[in-house]
């Protein structure tokens, strides 16, 4: 099913520095809107709800790897797509998993305190579940270990990075729209538009930039996307109806689990001193943005018309 993809196995895809510096001032613009929403009360609320914010939390940083790994044993992609898989799974929520939890009417709160927590916890938990999945999967497939992806080694350098572009401008937007509240409110609402906006070229930059690929490998990815959207989205729907939650946590946990930060991953697997542009890596992170997008608004969508349904 999925032979086409060996075609960008052992692709490398280049951006200029120009092209780079732009990824990753995209994203840090992207993080500083979404941190302009973001209060210390946020963060009271996992304490508020301790039992919603724990389970938000295994959900998104053990589960979700764990099942993402089991994923990729079942269906066995080429190795750099599984990279991209592992790596999706370890990073943190999306940018727009607040926007999408506010239209399906979820527990808006409790997802700006998880995103607050996810962005800054994943200096720590991204590189930490990439490195021990992505060993597993590297030590148990020959042809993973051809590829040459540090594993290991990349711990540091990728924290560094995950700090920088999504640590320092939480902090930086948490403290501007303290310090200046009324601009904050004025300059809110087009930020947050234009954050959304700035994504999807994100998105569409890294794949207009390699587009002679697109066509080989578009139906077959699909494909494995979904799979990996749908298994995200209902892990988190299962953990928190095991633990009971009400029907808005539920809701919350499910999109948090089920939105990944794509941008970050690209920006990393774009970085020459960790994954230098793997293409199966890189088609994989760019077509998961789009398609979380799509299937996450989807489901906002549905979900908003409910009344009486258990999620």
């Amino acid at each position: 099913m999925f032979d086409s993809l060996s075609t960008i196995e052992n692709v490398r895809l280049n951006f200029s520095e120009g092209g780079l510096l732009f990824m990753n001032i995209t994203l840090a613009f992207i993080m500083f809107g979404v941190s302009l929403e973001i209060k210390i009360q946020n963060f009271k609320e996992i304490f508020y709800k301790p039992k919603a914010a724990i389970i938000g939390i295994t959900s998104q940083f053990i589960m979700l790897p764990a099942l993402a790994f089991v994923l990729v044993m079942i269906i066995n992609p080429p190795p750099s797509v599984a990279m991209g898989m592992i790596l999706i799974a370890a990073c943190p929520g999306g940018n727009i998993s607040n926007f999408i939890s506010s239209l399906a009417k979820a527990n808006v709160a409790l997802s700006v305190g998880l995103t607050a927590f996810a962005t800054l916890s994943a200096s720590l938990f991204t590189p930490l579940n990439f490195a021990f999945w992505g060993s597993i999967y590297v030590h148990s497939f020959s042809k993973a270990a051809e590829l040459n992806i540090p594993i290991e080694l990349s711990f540091l350098q990728m924290a560094k990075t995950v700090f920088i572009l999504l640590g320092i401008p939480l902090i930086l937007g948490m403290w501007f729209s303290r310090k200046f509240p009324k601009i904050t409110k004025k300059v809110l609402k087009p930020i947050k538009t234009g954050s959304i906006i700035f994504y999807l070229i994100f998105i569409a930059g890294a794949l207009y930039a390699n587009l002679k690929f697109v066509p080989l490998v578009i139906v077959p990815l699909t494909i494995i996307v979904l799979l990996l959207n749908f298994e995200t989205v209902f892990s988190g729907f299962i953990m928190s109806t095991i633990f009971r939650l009400s029907k808005a946590d539920r809701r919350t946990v499910s999109i948090e689990t089920g939105i990944q930060n794509s941008g970050l991953a690209l920006v990393l697997i774009f970085n020459p001193l960790l994954f230098n542009g793997n293409g199966g890596m890189a088609f994989t992170a760019a077509w998961w943005g789009i398609i979380q997008m799509i299937t996450g608004l989807l489901l906002a969508l549905a979900l908003s018309k409910m009344r009486q349904v258990i999620v």
